[in-house]
C-alpha cells in the first residue's frame, strides 16, 4: 500500500484545482531510472487507469502505480514539506537503502 499524509492530501487537492484537473484525475506515482542514486520518483496527475495498474486510496486520494514501480514503492508514504529546508513532496520509502540529498532519487 502507498499512503499520503494530511499535508500531502491537502497539497494534492490544491494543485489539482489550480492546474484545472477534476476529481477524475488521480495521482500517478512511478519509479524511473535516473537521478544521482540510480532511481527517481515521478509524480503526476493521470485521468485514466491503465491495464496492470494497482490503485490505492488513502484519505480520499486515489494513487495509481504500475506493477514495475510497485516493487519499489510498497509501504511508501507521500508527504509534503513547506519548511525552510525545502519545499515539495517527499517520499518516505522503507525500501530505499540510500537516498540523495534532494530526496528525489534513491537506491534499493
Amino acid at each position: 500500500m502507498i499512503s499520503v499524509t494530511e499535508k500531502a492530501k491537502d497539497k494534492i487537492i490544491e494543485l489539482r484545482q489550480k492546474d484545472g484537473f477534476n476529481q477524475e484525475h488521480n495521482i500517478r506515482v512511478a519509479v524511473k531510472g535516473g537521478g544521482c542514486s540510480g532511481l527517481m520518483y515521478d509524480l503526476a496527475f493521470d485521468g485514466s487507469v491503465k491495464p496492470g495498474d494497482e490503485v490505492f486510496e488513502d484519505k480520499g486520494i486515489k494513487i495509481l502505480v504500475d506493477k514495475k514501480s510497485l516493487l519499489y514503492l510498497l509501504g511508501t508514504e507521500l508527504d509534503f514539506s513547506d519548511g525552510l529546508n525545502g519545499k515539495g513532496f517527499q517520499f518516505i520509502n522503507p525500501n530505499a537503502n540510500r537516498t540523495c540529498g534532494c530526496g528525489e532519487s534513491f537506491a534499493v
